[in-house]
């Protein structure tokens, strides 16, 4: 189903079918509770919602996954937030002593948005997507990824596509929870290479010795710079995109003469960069030091570009998944890394979509399955759970359990750790 098949004129009579029969909420409260470890962990943590008419209501709180269903169910939220873990309750924090309403923890979250590669993009501006520059953000995913786990020793990545234009990120291991402002702003500037505005013509500017973190981040690029940068994009084919680069290269007239002067008789875009390689490397070999334009030119136009402020702060929102985007319908959904160059944004389903699915007529499998389950649930989270079967939202909700389980399992390893620790002395 294309964005095409949904209205948005439909949305509110969509929301109370989908927030009463297929929303996730008890794997969603699964995830926010952590497993109870912690008292009042998910009691105290702010949601915020964003209801008809960009109405925006802060600092909701829950006791239960029970009180959360029935306000979700009552107020439709066009979209979910989630925020920190307080101090205190966050719909009680007017009745705290001044001061003393702190947010305490926060996954560590990333928030990677198109928007912000509208100057190495030429297919697309703005909010519009397409196959072309969406491997952008698989570029971000793997080298983010990789880096999270690599080189902090994170376990547990949550990546979710926004509905829209971009992708999040939520690092939900206990150590990243728990990170301070500092922290998590030392996090998020290591892992930030493009700098600058739009005035700022080089964003990218490495100097010896080439951090390792930025060879492997370089290894991913180059995966798919040719595809992506000098098919898809064709970097190297108007004269107003050849510019572009040129301006990326160093000030020496005799290299650049050189360059245009090979450019007039080939033609071919891939031939031009691997030239640009070459002359690069032959740099490196006479200079002292420095000269990784080439590379420089990869990051620039590949590498991901981080919202900072988002990470930095305990105290930010950021979307919540299985939420919905009101622009598209599409629903924020959890992305598996296992099929990461098969991800297709365009094939994430709409609420219209699932909705509809909803009322085709039930297999035989289907009626057996809730003859089998007649005595195990109450009847209310029974047929939810059999509700979202029935969609195409089914593969998210079985992607995030799997997430779920793992981080479970991991809990249990802890404490059981922990125990043998405490056995020894």
């Amino acid at each position: 189903m294309t964005t095409a098949d949904y209205d948005q004129a439909s949305l509110p009579d969509l929301l109370p079918l989908y927030y009463r029969r297929l929303f996730p909420f008890s794997q969603y409260h699964r995830w926010l509770n952590y497993g109870g470890v912690t008292k009042n962990y998910f009691q105290n943590r702010e949601f915020s919602f964003t209801l008809k008419d960009d109405i925006y209501v802060r600092y909701q709180s829950f006791s239960t996954q029970n009180e959360l269903e029935k306000e979700m169910q009552k107020m439709n939220p066009y979209k979910i937030d989630i925020g920190a873990v307080y101090s205190h309750r966050p719909n009680q924090h007017n009745t705290v002593k001044s001061g003393s309403f702190q947010a305490l923890e926060k996954e560590l979250v990333f928030d990677i948005d198109m928007t912000d590669y509208d100057d190495v993009r030429s297919c697309c501006s703005g909010a519009d997507i397409c196959p072309k520059c969406w491997t952008l953000m698989t570029i971000a995913i793997r080298i983010l990824d990789r880096a999270l786990r690599d080189d902090f020793g994170f376990r547990h990545c949550l990546w979710v596509y926004s509905g829209r234009r971009g992708v999040h990120c939520w690092v939900c291991d206990e150590a990243a929870r728990k990170l301070s402002v500092a922290a998590r702003s030392a996090v998020a500037e290591y892992l930030s290479l493009v700098k600058g505005g739009d005035e700022t013509v080089r964003k990218v500017v490495l100097s010896d010795p080439i951090h390792p973190f930025i060879t492997e981040s370089l290894t991913v690029v180059e995966n798919y710079f040719s595809q992506y940068a000098l098919l898809g994009q064709d970097i190297l084919g108007s004269k107003e995109a050849v510019d572009k680069v040129l301006a990326l290269l160093p000030e020496d007239i005799l290299f650049l003469c050189k360059l245009l002067q090979y450019f007039q008789t080939e033609k071919n875009p891939e031939k031009r960069w691997d030239t640009i390689r070459s002359m690069a490397q032959d740099k490196r070999m006479t200079a002292k030091k420095g000269h990784y334009f080439e590379m420089e030119i990869m990051l620039q136009y590949c590498y991901p570009r981080l919202d900072v402020n988002v990470s930095k702060g305990v105290n930010h929102l950021l979307k919540s998944p299985f939420s919905v985007h009101p622009k598209t319908g599409r629903i924020s959904v959890p992305i598996d890394l296992r099929e990461l160059d098969r991800f297709d944004p365009f094939e994430v389903p709409t609420i219209s979509l699932i909705c509809e699915e909803l009322d085709q007529p039930k297999t035989e499998e289907e009626q057996d399955d809730n003859m089998e389950n007649e005595n195990k649930k109450e009847a209310g989270e029974r047929r939810k759970m059999r509700d979202y079967k029935r969609t195409s939202l089914a593969k998210y909700v079985k992607l995030f359990d799997n997430f779920l389980e793992e981080m479970a399992h991991s809990r249990k390893g802890e404490v059981l750790k922990n125990s043998d620790l405490q056995k020894d002395f």
